[in-house]
């Protein structure tokens, strides 16, 4: 049963032509025989023995199809949107020119139908049901069936999980280590009140630990920080009067600040309702 039976069915993607089996490209079919059995050997005159055949892809890997396969004569143009089909030939050898063979070759995406298979016949009496007459070409008669075609679906390549996501994703997670400051403050010794700050690189150190970044190191660092004596009370012994100025302090409520800093602004409002003199247009005569 054939790929057309079976339902999948490959578009002919590239025609050309090939001296022999090892200049034919690769992934390309030679066509070294015809449908009654004769030698597909296209050759240029009865003198010379050696030629060249046809041959074609159905490599969809460039993503292009044959839509249309056509003969026409050197002295025609070639039509719009056709191209003369490619020669991997050997050195001395050559294609003859008084006819030669078109594609339409068109993105896979674009079209429903397409070429889906080339045959050669000897005899131009013989008929191949199912295809289409291209033309007579050096004494062969040149076939070609068309339809719709079978467009493969891209199939996902498998991914590769690294050792790391495969841990991310099967093992338990740690538990989170808790968080710590950059620049933690010391604590404070019980019977003082002030004391200097540790040095730059006791504060570093701890950095360090916390935080590897230069991010944990601050301006402060390293500066020592201590009370003024005016404010150093075990210094001075001034613990009662410090306490009976804390005492004395008034803590204003609003209205208290709204009735003490109140301003009417009156003086402005009545300056700037005063009217201003109108000065005279003309100029009054001179009495003398």
């Amino acid at each position: 049963m054939s790929l057309m039976e079976h339902g999948v069915v490959r578009p002919v993607t590239s025609v050309a032509w090939t001296s022999n089996s090892s200049t034919c490209p690769k992934d390309f079919t030679l066509i070294s025989l015809t449908e009654d059995g004769a030698a597909a050997n296209f050759t240029r005159s009865f003198a010379i023995k050696s030629g060249y055949y046809l041959c074609y892809s159905k490599d969809l890997t460039g993503g292009m199809v044959v839509s249309d396969i056509l003969l026409i004569s050197d002295k025609n143009s070639i039509p719009h949107g056709y191209c003369y089909i490619a020669e991997h030939l050997e050195a001395k050898a050559s294609v003859w020119k008084k006819k030669r063979v078109c594609v339409s070759i068109v993105p896979v995406g674009s079209v429903d139908t397409a070429v889906l298979d080339i045959k050669v016949t000897a005899k131009s009496k013989m008929m191949l049901q199912h295809y289409t007459y291209v033309g007579d070409i050096h004494g062969y008669v040149l076939w070609c069936r068309k339809g719709h075609f079978s467009n493969p679906t891209p199939q996902a390549k498998p991914r590769s999980v690294s050792l790391d996501l495969h841990r991310l994703s099967f093992e338990q997670p740690s538990a989170p280590l808790p968080l710590r400051p950059s620049n933690p403050i010391p604590p404070l010794p019980n019977n003082k009140l002030s004391q200097r700050r540790h040095t730059l690189q006791t504060q570093v150190n701890l950095d360090k630990t916390a935080d590897c970044s230069i991010q944990g190191i601050t301006a402060l660092d390293g500066v020592p920080f201590s009370l003024h004596p005016k404010f150093d009370i075990q210094a001075n012994g001034t613990v009662l009067q410090l306490g009976s100025q804390l005492n004395n302090i008034r803590i204003k409520s609003i209205q208290d600040i709204e009735n003490e800093y109140n301003y009417t602004f009156a003086v402005e409002e009545t300056a700037a309702k005063r009217t201003r003199p109108s000065v005279p247009t003309g100029s009054a005569p001179l009495v003398q």
